[in-house]
């Protein structure tokens, strides 16, 4: 009777001790598997499962998850995104109601840090209802990598995100050593238009000047001093002429934040005084490839290439 106690209890501690060691893996397990985000507004997501069902609100998120091969994730995009694969995706804009939102049953929003100002009620009613929001913009290309990790982590293409990086880097480097083959100070000075009406340029640190000094440039308005951390930073007309005989390129950004055209800089007060207006070097180049935080960029810097050394 003895024997038979001792090894129940034996037999009990051991149970105890397995099922101790299985709680223990599992906890390990699901601290291991989750993980922790701290978007560009400050909200910290944690979560422990890739997201499945995804509504981009800024077509730069959509091209970056296109790219890492969610389309079927995709439910969603902002309204007017023109992605080809997409075409007859449903469409949302921040304007619309948190219904419309809900009724498509998303777990993941990205968003974009003006849309979290502009529509600060919107973001607290969708995260009220239990939907994931994240506010990503990169505005450097530092930045620009650590996003595309997030959105490959965010949707469960983490390599694939890590390999896309390496691709761009990789392409990059082919790039940098052709611009290599001119010397600094033999190289175009060029002022980089973001915004006409208001005679705005990019800040020095921004994406597009990346594309700019990569693509062979000079930035002509280096001083220039970032507006609320963003992309834009402002120049002014009387510090553009101040730099009128250094300029030797005049290139803008054209799309929809800059809807310019040549005849309007050539014919803008003031702007004759312009070497590069004067001889006519002026050239446009699509938001999309300069602005966005893309693989695109690498087509920026090669169309810029070509706008500034056009016998090469």
């Amino acid at each position: 009777m003895k024997i038979l106690l001792s090894f129940y209890g034996l037999m009990k501690k051991t149970c105890c001790r397995l099922l101790l060691a299985l709680l223990i893996a599992v906890s390990g397990y699901h601290s291991a598997s989750a993980a922790t985000l701290v978007d560009q507004d400050g909200r910290t997501l944690t979560y422990g499962a890739p997201f499945k069902r995804i509504i981009s609100l800024y077509p730069a998120h959509t091209e970056n998850l296109l790219a890492l091969g969610l389309d079927q994730e995709l439910i969603g995009i902002a309204a007017g995104d023109e992605a080809p694969a997409l075409l007859g995706r449903a469409q949302f804009s921040a304007n619309d109601t948190p219904e419309k939102f809900i009724a498509a049953k998303p777990d993941l929003i990205l968003i974009r840090p003006m849309i979290s100002q502009a529509h600060s009620q919107l973001v607290s009613q969708l995260k009220e209802a239990g939907i994931a929001i994240v506010s990503l913009q990169p505005t450097t290309i530092d930045e620009m990598f650590s996003y595309w990790q997030a959105l490959g982590d965010l949707a469960g293409r983490a390599s694939e995100a890590a390999a896309m990086i390496q691709r761009f880097k990789g392409e990059l480097a082919t790039l940098q050593q052709d611009r290599d083959r001119v010397s600094v100070d033999k190289r175009p000075r060029v002022y980089f238009e973001s915004i006409h009406a208001k005679m705005k340029t990019f800040a020095p640190s921004s994406i597009a000047v990346f594309v700019l000094e990569n693509g062979g440039g000079v930035n002509v308005a280096a001083d220039a001093t970032a507006r609320n951390s963003t992309n834009i930073a402002a120049y002014g007309k009387e510090r553009i002429l101040s730099r009128a005989a250094e300029i030797d390129i005049y290139l803008a950004q054209q799309g929809q934040m800059n809807q310019v055209t040549r005849e309007i800089i050539e014919g803008e007060p003031g702007f004759q005084a312009i070497k590069a207006i004067r001889e006519g070097k002026i050239y446009l180049i699509d938001e999309e490839l300069v602005a966005r935080p893309t693989l695109r960029l690498l087509q920026g810097i090669r169309q810029v290439r070509k706008m500034l050394y056009p016998e090469n």
